[in-house]
């Protein structure tokens, strides 16, 4: 892949349709996908764990796919300038003994002028939360144009 727009420098506009793009293509767990999003030389520190290279990042991918089950994921743009974009988000999963989560958290994104990403820095937390407590409630992969954000969800 040469590149993927929308192309550095952002605007709100064009941060908020890469922001959408990252959550739909995150949405579909499929790792090989994702990880065309990124550089070949991506650094990302994810949590406590530092990964350097899309053939780490697809490892990583295909691990937290195969623990955090029936995945959903939304992204709200929280500032942007130049080739960099902040996000913050929210995902919804289980563990394998049904254990539900809500995992919030930030990342800053730099992006290489081909619109691939070149740096990814996320901050996340996990609360453990009832089943009666999902909000994230859309059929399996990207989330439907019309189900709301992070803010018309209250969080």
């Amino acid at each position: 892949m040469t590149g993927k727009p929308p192309f550095p420098p952002f605007t709100l506009e064009t941060a908020q349709q890469k922001a959408r793009m990252a959550e739909n293509a995150w949405n579909s767990k499929d790792p090989d996908k994702v990880s065309l999003a990124y550089t070949e030389d991506s650094v990302w520190r994810n949590r406590s764990e530092f990964i350097h290279g899309r053939a780490e990042i697809l490892a990583f991918l295909q691990r937290k796919w195969a623990k955090e089950l029936d995945y959903k994921l939304i992204k709200e743009v929280w500032a942007c300038s130049g080739n960099r974009i902040a996000v913050r988000f929210q995902y919804e999963w289980h563990d394998a003994e049904g254990q539900w989560f809500r995992a919030h958290g930030n990342e800053n994104w730099e992006f290489a002028e081909n619109g691939l990403m070149r740096r990814r820095e996320a901050s996340i937390n996990d609360v453990p939360i009832a089943e009666g407590d999902l909000l994230f409630t859309w059929g399996d992969g990207p989330r439907p144009d019309d189900f709301p954000g992070l803010t018309e969800l209250g969080l």
